[in-house]
Protein backbone atom coordinates (compact mmCIF):
# COMPACT_ATOMS: atom_id res chain seq x y z
CA UNK A 1 0.00 0.00 0.00
CA UNK A 2 1.99 3.17 -1.23
CA UNK A 3 1.11 6.39 0.02
CA UNK A 4 0.14 8.91 -2.46
CA UNK A 5 0.10 12.82 -2.44
CA UNK A 6 -3.09 13.49 -1.70
CA UNK A 7 -4.63 17.14 -2.94
CA UNK A 8 -5.17 19.40 -0.30
CA UNK A 9 -8.64 19.45 1.05
CA UNK A 10 -11.76 21.45 0.38
CA UNK A 11 -14.08 23.00 2.21
CA UNK A 12 -17.19 21.54 3.35
CA UNK A 13 -19.33 24.77 3.28
CA UNK A 14 -21.68 24.01 0.67
CA UNK A 15 -24.43 22.11 2.29
CA UNK A 16 -27.78 22.03 2.47
CA UNK A 17 -28.98 24.93 4.87
CA UNK A 18 -31.78 22.55 6.49
CA UNK A 19 -30.01 20.49 9.23
CA UNK A 20 -30.76 19.19 12.54
CA UNK A 21 -28.60 20.45 15.14
CA UNK A 22 -26.56 17.00 15.81
CA UNK A 23 -26.37 17.32 11.76
CA UNK A 24 -25.15 21.20 12.51
CA UNK A 25 -22.54 20.11 14.77
CA UNK A 26 -21.55 17.60 13.11
CA UNK A 27 -20.28 19.72 9.82
CA UNK A 28 -18.93 22.12 11.83
CA UNK A 29 -16.57 19.68 13.60
CA UNK A 30 -15.95 18.04 10.38
CA UNK A 31 -14.70 21.54 8.94
CA UNK A 32 -12.92 22.32 12.09
CA UNK A 33 -11.17 19.20 11.46
CA UNK A 34 -9.42 19.93 7.80
CA UNK A 35 -9.60 24.29 9.03
CA UNK A 36 -6.85 23.32 12.44
CA UNK A 37 -5.31 20.67 9.72
CA UNK A 38 -4.82 23.58 7.31
CA UNK A 39 -3.38 26.48 9.58
CA UNK A 40 -3.02 25.23 12.82
CA UNK A 41 -4.61 25.94 16.03
CA UNK A 42 -3.79 29.48 15.43
CA UNK A 43 -6.32 29.19 13.10
CA UNK A 44 -9.02 32.39 14.37
CA UNK A 45 -12.74 30.93 14.61
CA UNK A 46 -14.20 33.76 12.37
CA UNK A 47 -12.07 32.70 9.54
CA UNK A 48 -13.80 29.06 10.51
CA UNK A 49 -17.22 30.80 10.45
CA UNK A 50 -16.35 32.26 6.98
CA UNK A 51 -15.72 29.04 5.56
CA UNK A 52 -18.53 27.33 6.91
CA UNK A 53 -21.00 29.97 5.04
CA UNK A 54 -22.17 30.87 8.91
CA UNK A 55 -22.19 33.44 11.48
CA UNK A 56 -19.31 33.47 15.04
CA UNK A 57 -22.15 33.64 16.78
CA UNK A 58 -23.77 30.42 14.86
CA UNK A 59 -20.49 28.57 15.74
CA UNK A 60 -20.63 29.77 19.33
CA UNK A 61 -24.08 28.60 19.93
CA UNK A 62 -22.84 25.24 19.13
CA UNK A 63 -19.41 25.70 20.49
CA UNK A 64 -19.13 28.03 23.18
CA UNK A 65 -15.32 28.51 22.90
CA UNK A 66 -12.26 27.59 21.03
CA UNK A 67 -11.51 25.04 23.44
CA UNK A 68 -15.03 23.11 23.05
CA UNK A 69 -14.21 23.18 19.25
CA UNK A 70 -10.10 21.75 19.72
CA UNK A 71 -11.51 19.31 22.01
CA UNK A 72 -14.30 18.07 19.52
CA UNK A 73 -12.04 17.84 16.97
CA UNK A 74 -9.70 15.36 19.15
CA UNK A 75 -12.91 13.68 19.32
CA UNK A 76 -13.40 13.06 15.95
CA UNK A 77 -10.11 12.62 14.61
CA UNK A 78 -8.66 10.29 17.56
CA UNK A 79 -11.21 8.84 19.18
CA UNK A 80 -13.70 8.68 16.43
CA UNK A 81 -11.32 6.71 14.54
CA UNK A 82 -9.98 4.14 17.32
CA UNK A 83 -10.18 0.79 15.57
CA UNK A 84 -10.84 -1.90 18.62
CA UNK A 85 -8.85 -4.34 16.00
CA UNK A 86 -5.84 -2.58 17.29
CA UNK A 87 -6.46 -3.84 20.82
CA UNK A 88 -7.73 -7.22 19.74
CA UNK A 89 -5.02 -8.85 17.30
CA UNK A 90 -2.22 -7.28 19.49
CA UNK A 91 -3.29 -9.94 22.29
CA UNK A 92 -4.31 -12.78 19.81
CA UNK A 93 -1.65 -15.28 20.95
CA UNK A 94 -2.96 -17.93 18.42
CA UNK A 95 -0.85 -15.70 15.88
CA UNK A 96 2.79 -15.40 16.20
CA UNK A 97 3.50 -11.83 17.85
CA UNK A 98 5.74 -10.49 14.59
CA UNK A 99 2.43 -11.75 12.52
CA UNK A 100 0.17 -9.73 15.40
CA UNK A 101 2.26 -6.71 15.37
CA UNK A 102 2.72 -6.22 11.59
CA UNK A 103 -1.21 -6.55 11.27
CA UNK A 104 -1.50 -3.80 13.87
CA UNK A 105 -0.04 -1.69 11.99
CA UNK A 106 -0.92 -1.81 9.03
CA UNK A 107 -4.07 -0.92 10.30
CA UNK A 108 -3.03 1.75 12.68
CA UNK A 109 -1.54 3.30 9.61
CA UNK A 110 -4.68 3.50 7.66
CA UNK A 111 -6.17 5.92 10.15
CA UNK A 112 -2.69 7.29 11.96
CA UNK A 113 -1.11 8.27 8.52
CA UNK A 114 -3.91 10.22 7.54
CA UNK A 115 -3.04 14.50 6.55
CA UNK A 116 -5.55 15.73 9.15
CA UNK A 117 -4.84 13.37 12.32
CA UNK A 118 -0.39 13.48 11.54
CA UNK A 119 -0.93 17.73 10.94
CA UNK A 120 -2.84 18.10 14.03
CA UNK A 121 -1.01 16.06 16.05
CA UNK A 122 1.84 18.30 14.80
CA UNK A 123 0.19 21.15 15.69
CA UNK A 124 -1.15 20.36 18.98
CA UNK A 125 2.38 19.45 19.93
CA UNK A 126 3.69 22.97 19.05
CA UNK A 127 0.61 24.98 20.52
CA UNK A 128 0.67 22.97 23.66
CA UNK A 129 -2.40 21.70 23.21
CA UNK A 130 -4.08 18.81 25.40
CA UNK A 131 -4.69 16.52 22.05
CA UNK A 132 -1.13 14.83 22.09
CA UNK A 133 -0.83 13.68 26.23
CA UNK A 134 -4.63 12.97 26.37
CA UNK A 135 -4.21 11.04 23.01
CA UNK A 136 -0.77 8.87 23.93
CA UNK A 137 -2.21 8.33 27.51
CA UNK A 138 -4.93 6.03 25.86
CA UNK A 139 -2.02 4.79 23.11
CA UNK A 140 0.36 3.70 25.80
CA UNK A 141 -2.19 1.90 28.44
CA UNK A 142 -4.23 0.00 25.54
CA UNK A 143 -1.37 -0.71 23.08
CA UNK A 144 2.17 -0.13 23.85
CA UNK A 145 1.79 -2.02 27.60
CA UNK A 146 -0.10 -4.53 26.03
CA UNK A 147 2.69 -5.29 23.27
CA UNK A 148 5.08 -5.18 26.12
CA UNK A 149 3.47 -7.44 28.19
CA UNK A 150 3.05 -10.29 24.70
CA UNK A 151 7.09 -9.39 23.67
CA UNK A 152 7.97 -11.02 26.84
CA UNK A 153 5.48 -13.66 26.82
CA UNK A 154 7.27 -14.37 22.97
CA UNK A 155 10.26 -14.47 24.07
CA UNK A 156 9.79 -16.34 27.42
CA UNK A 157 10.67 -13.89 29.85
CA UNK A 158 9.16 -13.35 33.24
CA UNK A 159 5.70 -12.29 33.59
CA UNK A 160 4.79 -8.61 34.47
CA UNK A 161 3.80 -10.11 37.95
CA UNK A 162 7.31 -11.51 38.48
CA UNK A 163 8.61 -8.22 37.21
CA UNK A 164 7.16 -5.26 36.61
CA UNK A 165 6.90 -3.32 33.38
CA UNK A 166 9.64 -0.96 33.09
CA UNK A 167 9.92 2.28 31.36
CA UNK A 168 12.57 1.30 28.91
CA UNK A 169 10.16 -1.47 27.78
CA UNK A 170 7.70 0.76 27.37
CA UNK A 171 10.33 2.98 25.08
CA UNK A 172 11.75 0.20 23.44
CA UNK A 173 7.61 -0.39 21.67
CA UNK A 174 7.64 3.45 21.55
CA UNK A 175 9.95 3.07 19.12
CA UNK A 176 7.79 1.17 16.73
CA UNK A 177 5.36 4.19 16.66
CA UNK A 178 7.83 6.39 16.62
CA UNK A 179 9.21 4.75 12.97
CA UNK A 180 5.49 4.53 11.82
CA UNK A 181 4.84 7.86 12.15
CA UNK A 182 7.71 9.17 10.50
CA UNK A 183 5.87 7.49 7.49
CA UNK A 184 3.12 10.44 7.84
CA UNK A 185 5.24 13.26 8.84
CA UNK A 186 7.69 12.58 5.51
CA UNK A 187 4.16 12.88 3.49
CA UNK A 188 1.97 15.37 5.63
CA UNK A 189 4.65 17.55 6.85
CA UNK A 190 7.90 17.83 5.01
CA UNK A 191 6.08 17.08 1.41
CA UNK A 192 8.40 13.91 0.44
CA UNK A 193 5.74 11.19 -0.70
CA UNK A 194 6.97 7.11 0.36
CA UNK A 195 7.44 5.73 -3.01
CA UNK A 196 7.93 2.39 -1.48
CA UNK A 197 5.09 -0.18 -0.64
CA UNK A 198 4.03 1.03 3.31
CA UNK A 199 3.39 -2.68 4.01
CA UNK A 200 6.38 -3.78 3.09
CA UNK A 201 7.67 -0.86 5.15
CA UNK A 202 6.10 -1.94 8.36
CA UNK A 203 6.73 -5.49 7.99
CA UNK A 204 10.64 -4.42 7.78
CA UNK A 205 9.91 -2.32 10.42
CA UNK A 206 8.64 -4.60 12.76
CA UNK A 207 11.01 -7.46 11.56
CA UNK A 208 13.84 -5.41 13.01
CA UNK A 209 12.16 -4.46 15.77
CA UNK A 210 11.64 -8.21 16.44
CA UNK A 211 15.22 -8.93 16.00
CA UNK A 212 16.58 -6.34 18.58
CA UNK A 213 13.94 -7.12 21.01
CA UNK A 214 15.52 -10.76 21.18
CA UNK A 215 18.90 -8.98 21.80
CA UNK A 216 18.28 -6.50 24.34
CA UNK A 217 15.18 -7.30 26.29
CA UNK A 218 17.01 -10.17 28.06
CA UNK A 219 19.29 -7.98 28.80
CA UNK A 220 17.13 -5.05 29.97
CA UNK A 221 15.55 -7.12 32.46
CA UNK A 222 18.54 -8.88 33.96
CA UNK A 223 18.00 -12.51 33.15
CA UNK A 224 20.68 -12.68 30.14
CA UNK A 225 24.15 -11.14 30.75
CA UNK A 226 25.43 -8.15 29.14
CA UNK A 227 28.22 -8.55 26.10
CA UNK A 228 31.11 -7.16 28.05
CA UNK A 229 31.90 -4.54 25.49
CA UNK A 230 28.24 -2.53 26.81
CA UNK A 231 27.74 -4.01 29.92
CA UNK A 232 24.31 -2.31 32.18
CA UNK A 233 22.79 -2.37 35.03
CA UNK A 234 19.36 -4.28 35.28
CA UNK A 235 16.72 -2.59 35.64
CA UNK A 236 14.27 -4.66 37.69
CA UNK A 237 13.33 -2.32 40.27
CA UNK A 238 12.43 0.52 37.40
CA UNK A 239 9.05 1.52 36.73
Amino acid sequence: MATKKAPAAKSIAATPTRLSGAEREKHIALEAVRFFAEVGFGGDTRELAKRLGVTQSLLYKYFPNKEALINRVYEEVYLGRWNPFWESVVRDRSIPLEERLTRHYVEYAKAALTRDWVRIFMFSGLRGEDINRKYLDILRERILKPIAIELRHELGLPTVEEIPLTTSEIELVWSINARVFYFGQRQWIFDVPIEDDLDDLIGMTIEHFMAGARAVLPVMLGTKPAPKSRARTPIKGKH
